[in-house]
């Protein structure tokens, strides 16, 4: 059986009432992407935000690589290799593609970005930014401004800045979002080879890509993981079928 890169167990939160996690319990092993689904408002963001450490959960544990994360701040467990795209853009679009990667190198090592020193000659920025880039089929782009990428381009700099801070475990937020399917065919043939370097948590809508990419999938609806299996167990799942695939 595969390592355990990450695990979570009994996780639990709510606000006010509302239970938006019960009882959690799902994890990432080596070599594999686990996908994430569930209808909207199924607790999908809550969780995330408790594996990210945006959120505290209530109770129950986070652990990467045996480590316990669930006090961490998001930095710390940045450092301790939990790496994240973001469902929402968030780079810097007047900055070069290089120069967006070279801000999560500057992130990992711990100083802040010198903008007034020759970065573009700093070989211990540039050759992981380039190794990121490099690996996501993107080093033809390097030094065009982010503005003028193409929204499918723009998904690969994001997931290429989160390697850029070499994760033990990958957590990719809908980086099918609003991608046509010419932009998620590619994608989805970046990530199949990915996975073999770095296992990825996919919270993901696009069903062909999931099917296509997961070798695990776990359902969550209303807070709840309702089934865990591969493709076919979760296309076979009643359960599954009623609250989220249909008939």
């Amino acid at each position: 059986m595969s390592e355990i890169l990450l695990s979570l167990d009994n996780l639990n939160k709510s606000f006010g009432a509302l239970r938006a996690t019960q009882d959690v319990s799902l994890d990432l092993r080596a070599g594999e992407i686990h996908a994430l689904i569930g209808p909207n408002g199924a607790g999908k963001s809550t969780l995330i935000g408790q594996i990210a450490g945006n959120l505290r959960p209530d109770t129950g544990s986070i652990q990467l690589v045996g480590q316990e994360l669930t006090s961490m701040s998001v930095a710390q467990r940045a450092r301790l290799g939990l790496g994240r795209s973001f469902q929402v853009s968030s780079l810097a679009e007047p900055l070069s593609v290089m120069r967006n990667v070279m801000v999560a190198v500057q992130a990992l090592q711990g100083h802040s970005f010198r903008f007034w020193k020759p970065v573009n000659h700093d070989r211990s920025l540039l050759e992981p930014a380039y190794e990121a880039l490099e690996r996501m089929q993107l080093t033809h782009r390097a030094w065009t401004p982010v503005s003028e990428l193409s929204h499918g381009e723009r998904r690969q700099v994001e997931v290429a800045c989160a390697l850029a801070l070499k994760p033990r475990a990958l957590l990719l937020d809908e980086p099918m979002a609003g991608l046509g399917p010419e932009g998620s065919a590619h994608l989805t043939e970046l990530l199949e080879t990915l996975k073999l370097e770095v296992p990825i948590l996919l919270i993901e809508h696009d069903m062909e890509a999931v099917f296509r990419l997961a070798d695990r999938i776990s359902v969550l609806v209303a807070g709840a993981v309702i089934a865990h299996g591969d493709s076919a167990t979760i296309r076979q799942d009643p359960r599954v079928r009623e609250a989220y695939l249909g008939d």
